[in-house]
Formats: C-alpha cells, structure tokens, sequence
C-alpha cells in the first residue's frame, strides 16, 4: 500500500500530499524493467512460445469471456458513485474496503490451496472476480458509476496495469494517465484479449503454481492472494487519485 496519508490537514494539504504520492507511484509505473524483470520476462516468452498456437487461442477465448462476463453481465451490481465526499474521506473508505477484500482473497487462496490441484485451478476464475468486483466498489467510492461502459473499460485498464510486465504497464499506463472518457471506444471490440490474458497469467504463474504444492499449498494461496488484491488496491487508489485531481 501506499505510506501512511496525513491526518488533521485541510483538503488542500491533503491534495497537496497526494500529488506526491501519485508523482512516486508515475516514476514506479514508468520505471524501466529491472534486470530480474528481463530474466523472467525471457523465461516466459520461452514458455509462451513453446505452447501451441490452439492453446493460445482457447486460453485467450476463455480469459475473454469469463473477464466479459464479470464486467457487463446482467447479474454485476454496481454501489452508486459517492457524492460530497473529500479526496481524504474517499481514500480512507478505499483503504477499508481493500483491507476486507484482501482478507477474503486470503482466506479463499488459503481453502483452494488445501483442497489439491482441482481447488487450486478453481480460484483462478473465483480470484478475478474477486479482484473485478473491488475494482467496482472503488469506483464508486471515487465517485464513478460502474455501470456506465468508458468506467468498465477503466476497470479492465485498471486490472491490466497491476498485473502486467513492466513495458506492457508503462503503456497502460499511459493510457490511465490521459483518460477521457469521452473518446472511450463503444465496445471491447479493438481490446487485445489475448495480450491482456498473456500478460496476466504471466504475472501470476509463478506465485500460484506454488499453491498446488502439498501441505504449504494453503498458506502459500492465503499470502499470494493477499499480495495481489494489496497490489490491485493500491494501484487503483493512486489511478483515482490522479483522475481526481486531474478533475475528471
């Protein structure tokens, strides 16, 4: 998570300290790949290159509907934007909402982790929802309605960005850093699925291959979890921030 806000500062000092915090995090975002980043990112596409072309495709296609699912089905419902609220109140109610989601993340890492390899393949859809479902309810605490197609599109840009390789999230962020959701393309029709699903399983292989080990498999699933939805909300909060005090 990001450092601790101040407390009892006007809203002005309080922006003031975001602006901070959002600058650091645009370094980190924009940062080039570290030299174990490249190590690793080698030894992906290795992988990635090995694994059939029909694989590819079936994977892709799965990851696209089930991630288009989530995001436009008719049973998601979206809390209504927060209203009056200050960037500090707004902050802080993030900060409890990702402390609870991150202990549900952690408690169903650690249930899949224990039940052996099919409980384990299971929290990988269960674990998106998870994370898609926060993404929701923080833009409705910084004011954005879910159900309004550009906000969906910035959720997806939102998970993409958190968990990608280095390059591929500088230019993600690029996009977040200059949204307007007036130019919002009308539909997922131009999204690269298969990018979007290469790079998230990318990020995460390595973490929760380690959930399917006997015995440590539950604690393992329980931290990595928790990892992950402590990452997805941080991001998120400082993507808000900077939309906030970018005024849109």
């Amino acid at each position: 998570m990001t450092s601790g806000p101040p407390v009892f500062v006007s809203e002005t000092a309080y922006e003031h300290w975001a602006q901070g915090e959002v600058a650091r995090w645009r370094e980190k975002m924009l940062a080039p790949p570290s030299r174990w980043n490249r190590a690793t990112r080698g030894v992906q596409q290795k992988i990635t290159r090995a694994i059939p072309e029909k694989v590819h495709q079936a994977v892709t296609a799965v990851m696209e509907k089930m991630t288009r699912g989530i995001l436009v089905g008719a049973d998601f419902t979206t809390a209504e934007p927060l209203e009056g609220l200050s960037l500090e109140a707004r902050d802080r109610r993030a900060a409890e909402f990702i402390k609870n989601y991150r202990t549900t993340a952690a408690v169903e890492g650690g249930v899949t982790g224990a039940g052996g390899f099919l409980m384990a393949a299971a929290d990988f859809p269960i674990l998106i929802g998870i994370k898609i479902k926060l993404l929701f309810d923080l833009a409705a605490i910084y004011g954005h309605a879910g159900e309004v197609f550009a906000e969906r599109v910035f959720i997806l840009r939102l998970f993409e960005l958190a968990f990608s390789s280095p390059d591929h999230r500088a230019d993600v962020f690029r996009m977040i850093e200059a949204w307007d959701p007036a130019t919002c393309p009308p539909s997922f029709e131009g999204f690269d699925w298969r990018k979007f699903q290469q790079e998230y399983r990318d990020y995460i292989d390595l973490a929760k291959l380690a959930q399917l080990i006997p015995v440590v498999g539950a604690p393992i699933g329980a931290v990595v979890n928790w990892g992950l939805l402590d990452r997805l909300g941080a991001y998120s909060i400082n993507a808000y921030r900077m939309r906030w005090l970018a005024g849109c």
